[in-house]
């Protein structure tokens, strides 16, 4: 994960240059960045089922190894359309080796401390982001945005190395799960992902972090633009942000253990809310401590939505439960950079886009609520089912 986000996230400060070079305008970069959305979309499902029927940890090292080869070719392209294509390869790796590590976390964890389990997994990927920001930028000083863009790429194949050695699943009975307090529930008594509405429904918890994902690739136009700062700077309040998302996803996860997973993730979206507001702050204080709270809150809340559908599935549907929340996250990881790179575009200022982030921060909070209610309602009629969140 830590190999992976180094890139996904990390390298957002070196955009403008890369727009420069390329030629690209606001709306082209934008679908740039979206363009993980897109893909997300179209593999996140078939990654789950590709890693529930040749591994976890053969999808994870062919994702890697996908990853590393966009991220080279990417470095190499002159054009948009070639960087764009390219882009688009390094995004089916990421996608497939992001799907396994979810699923890989899921299967050697028990239900009791997955929240915090995914909350350490999400501190180390914030941890990654924290460095590479920097580390990108550190490159690209040397050697121009295409030699941070290959920093990246020995990054990743250092990753599948060190995975590739280290990770090994213990062989374990498939004919039950665990939920909390030991209570074993019978594959005849769960629900297949394909067919679990709550599983299904659960895609439109993606806009609990489009604002978060949607930030942190328009930080660098935003504090140029508004404060006249550059990339050094924008790095440095991308990486501050991450750095509260890791003791934010420790201690989330640690509370999701504890206590019910939908009170905690309503509570999130609660705090979420006025920080999307405030983000449209001129005030430079006001806008560093609100792409904080928006990136980290949006972060620690993706880890648990995972957690949450991991916990409704045995641990053979895991993988394709995993695709099809992930669905969420493609769907809005796209809309998301698209609209601020329109609006931006259409307004000549990120107003609307800050305004349209606020509006999607309202709607996840309104649909954690149905979500919890109808969860609620279905754990009363179906007690058979695994229903744990």
């Amino acid at each position: 994960m830590m190999a992976i986000q180094m890139a996904s996230l990390g390298f957002s400060p070196l955009l403008p240059e890369i727009q420069q070079d390329l030629g690209a305008s606001y709306s082209q970069i934008g679908l740039f960045t979206g363009m993980y959305g897109i893909i997300a979309l179209l593999v996140s499902l078939p990654a789950g089922v590709f890693a529930a029927r040749i591994g976890e940890k053969r999808a994870l090292l062919i994702g890697l190894a996908v990853t590393a080869v966009g991220l080279t070719a990417l470095s190499q392209a002159t054009r948009y359309d070639v960087a764009l294509a390219f882009r688009a390869l390094w995004l089916i790796g990421y996608r497939t080796a992001f799907i396994g590590v979810f699923t890989a976390m899921a299967i050697v964890t028990p239900d009791k401390y997955r929240s915090r389990t995914m909350g350490i997994l999400g501190a180390m990927a914030a941890f990654a982001s924290v460095i590479g920001a920097p580390f990108g930028t550190r490159l690209a000083a040397w050697l121009g945005w295409r030699g941070g863009i290959q920093g990246y790429a020995a990054i990743t194949v250092l990753g599948a190395l060190v995975f590739g050695l280290l990770y090994h699943r213990l062989s374990s009975p498939r004919s039950s799960t665990a939920v909390p307090h030991g209570t074993p529930i019978s594959r005849e008594g769960a629900v297949s992902a394909l067919r679990n509405p709550i599983i299904w429904s659960m895609i439109l918890l993606g806009l609990i972090n489009m604002g978060g994902f949607s930030v942190t690739f328009f930080v660098p136009y935003a504090v140029k633009s508004v404060f006249s700062m550059g990339a050094q700077e924008a790095a440095t309040i991308i990486s501050a942000s991450y750095l509260v998302s890791i003791p934010l996803n420790l201690g989330f996860g640690y509370l999701c253990d504890r206590y019910s997973r939908w009170n905690m993730m309503i509570w999130l979206a609660v705090l979420l809310v006025p920080a999307s507001f405030a983000v449209m702050s001129r005030d430079l204080l006001v806008f560093r401590i609100a792409v904080a709270l928006i990136v980290s809150l949006g972060h620690a809340a993706t880890n648990q939505i995972y957690a949450i559908g991991s916990s409704l599935l045995p641990k053979e549907e895991v993988g394709k439960g995993m695709g099809i929340v992930g669905l969420g996250s493609g769907i809005f990881g796209y809309l998301g950079p698209q609209m601020l790179g329109y609006l931006r575009d259409a307004t000549g200022g990120f107003t609307a886009g800050w305004i349209f982030v606020a509006c999607a921060a309202v709607l996840a909070l309104g649909d954690l609520l149905i979500l919890r209610r109808y969860s609620l309602k279905r754990r009363a009629l179906y007690p058979e089912e695994i229903q744990v969140a």
